[in-house]
């Protein structure tokens, strides 16, 4: 049977389990959303502790926690770090706005923690305080807010652009593989003139490449804090010391470059940076669909499809059809392209949302801002891994495809005319030949001249 202890908050009386580390706000948030059953991403979680973490170094420095407080409040954030109390934190992603219940949850969890460090029993909050203590010199407008931006920018610089990387080497490796393999090339899903295998790998690698750096150069935005901002901009009970003295403390603790933000006013209202490196997440999921689409295609078959490369069989494809292999990978990258795009848009709508002074719509733009990034990193590192790295080559299908291939005719333009060469192809396609079978018939040109026209490394 779960025992429970009485804590006060300014509604009245709160219930809360004994054994929880969690306080009154954290309670009524965790009776109010039973929304989803879906919580904040631990990244979050820890990114919030962080800051809790610099600004007690801060606070202490500036005498405004005397020094035991601040310790244990420290201490505590580093448990939480560490995961230590990755169980208390369990509020819905649907919950009141701004993410005030997140932020209390936190400053409950440091403020029992810390009263347990110095010996006192939890709930004791006239000796260590959630609201004049934990939470001093900030509000769930700044600390959340920036919560946001430090871990979507470490995730980002991190995690997702190192597999980028990897994806972008294992492209590259194929392209060169493939770079004398000469294909079919296709415009509309129909028969276009000839193209090497490795030049089609090679725009894969560009399109990679390019977003890699699109990434990092709009996720610099998120360097930007509207930390020592607290309610709406003006620093109302922390001021410029406590400003400077925290920003310092962030990036000894993360090694990262933050800085508070130009304008406090323009970074608690907007949230412009997230919007803009959403927006470049959701350009690479088109991009990665584009290119798994591709491989889709040109792997279909085994005999009845384009059936060019084999993509590697990672489990059986159908609990009905024996032997049947299917592109599980490619299928895979597909549906998280899917969810980027859909999270882009509730972000978009959330990010439009903001009124006044204030944004209230960041829980749900904090998760889906996340979800993209951790979702797309692991998307594409075993995209990499387990799909381009097997991939390989059904020459046979290729040449003898590439023989019959109608469109090298516009080889032939320059030295018979557009109209001329359409009544070429057009004859080779209704005898069932190809081109050059129909010019030797015809008695055109030479048949060195011939070999030189068709000529297919020259033509790709």
């Amino acid at each position: 049977m779960t025992e429970f202890r009485i804590e006060k908050d300014t509604l009245g009386e709160v219930k809360v389990p004994e054994q929880a580390y969690y306080g009154p706000e954290t309670a009524r948030a965790l009776e109010n959303f039973k929304i989803s059953g879906l919580s904040l991403q631990k990244r979050l979680i820890k990114s919030l502790a962080l800051i809790k973490k610099a600004s007690a170094f801060a606070n202490m420095k500036l005498n405004h926690l005397n020094e035991k407080i601040a310790r244990s409040i420290i201490k505590a954030t580093d448990e939480v770090l560490g995961g230590k109390f990755d169980d208390q934190f369990f509020v819905d992603v649907f919950q009141a706005g701004a993410g005030t219940s997140t932020n209390m949850n936190m400053n409950e969890v440091l403020a029992n923690r810390a009263l347990e460090i110095i010996g006192e029993k939890k709930g004791n909050y006239s000796v260590i305080d959630p609201h004049d203590h934990v939470n001093k010199s900030q509000s769930t407008n700044d600390t959340f807010h920036s919560a946001i931006h430090v871990a979507g920018y470490e995730a980002t610089l991190k995690e997702l652009v190192p597999s980028l990387e990897i994806l972008e080497a294992e492209l590259l490796t194929k392209s060169k593989e493939f770079s004398d393999i000469i294909k079919v090339g296709r415009t509309h899903l129909q028969d276009a003139v000839p193209i090497r295998l490795g030049q089609e790998f090679s725009a894969y690698v560009s399109m990679i490449g390019h977003q890699k750096r699109e990434i990092l150069k709009v996720s610099d935005l998120l360097r930007e804090l509207n930390l020592g901002g607290t309610a709406i901009g003006t620093g109302i009970n922390a001021g410029k010391e406590f400003q400077t003295l925290v920003m310092e403390e962030i990036n000894e603790l993360t090694e990262l470059k933050f800085k508070t933000a130009e304008n406090l006013f323009e970074a608690t209202q907007n949230t412009d940076a997230i919007l803009e490196v959403s927006g470049a997440l959701k350009t690479l999921a088109i991009i990665l669909i584009k290119i798994t689409n591709d491989l889709r295609l040109m792997t279909s078959g085994p005999r009845a499809g384009f059936g060019e490369i084999t993509l590697p069989a990672i489990l059986p494809g159908s609990s009905i059809m024996p032997f049947k292999k299917n592109p599980s990978i490619a299928e895979m990258v597909d549906m998280v392209g899917f969810q980027v795009i859909g999270n882009d848009a509730t972000i978009t709508l959330a990010c439009q949302a903001g009124q006044l002074e204030l944004n209230v719509m960041m829980p749900i733009i904090a998760y889906n801002f996340l979800n993209s990034i951790e979702i797309l990193t692991n998307a594409i590192k075993t995209f990499a891994e387990k799909c381009i790295r097997g991939i390989q080559v059904n020459i046979k299908k290729i040449e003898n495809d590439l023989e019959r291939d109608l469109e090298v005719v516009t080889a032939l333009t320059p030295y018979t005319g557009y109209e001329k060469a359409a009544i070429i192809a057009k004859k080779a396609f209704e005898q069932n030949k190809t081109i050059r079978q129909i010019l030797l018939e015809m008695k055109l040109f030479p048949e060195k001249k011939i070999d030189q026209i068709l000529n297919l490394k020259k033509l790709t």
